[in-house]
């Protein structure tokens, strides 16, 4: 599980932040709108699926009781990564994104940025994990 689920996660990162997000606004037909109304389905479904990983991690780590090494510092990272996303960034990018859906033009900051920064780093760390987590069993 310490081994597998982070890179599967990292993988889910890899392919929808860095790879279906940006390809949808190049596809044919796709306005600002349509995009943002797909990428707020599925960043909610990918956050929930990060949940349920972060969450079979967590019962993982209590029933197993491994030492607190390298691992499992850096699972104690993406999880904090995980819950600002989840409490703070996703429904602050999801609000905007409805108002741009809805016509509107909100001022330009900063949240996407940090997102995108975030995923990397959360996607590197989950990289590493599992690299640790592989070279210490």
């Amino acid at each position: 599980m310490l081994i597998a689920i982070p890179f599967f996660w990292a993988g889910m990162i890899a392919a929808i932040s860095f790879l279906e997000a940006p390809l949808k606004f190049r596809a044919p037909g796709v306005t600002q709108a349509i995009g943002l109304g797909i990428g707020k389905r599925v960043f909610t479904a990918l956050n929930r699926i990060e949940t349920v990983f972060a969450l079979l991690l967590v019962i993982f780590l209590v029933v197993t009781r491994p030492p607190f090494d390298l691992s499992t510092t850096l699972l104690v990272i993406v999880f904090t990564i995980l819950a600002v996303q989840t409490f703070w960034l996703v429904p602050h990018l999801m609000r905007r994104a409805q108002r741009v859906i809805d016509g509107q033009a909100p001022p330009k900051g900063r949240t996407h940025i940090l997102f995108i920064a975030l995923e990397a780093a959360k996607m590197l760390l989950l990289f590493a994990t599992g690299i640790t987590a592989l070279a210490s069993s």
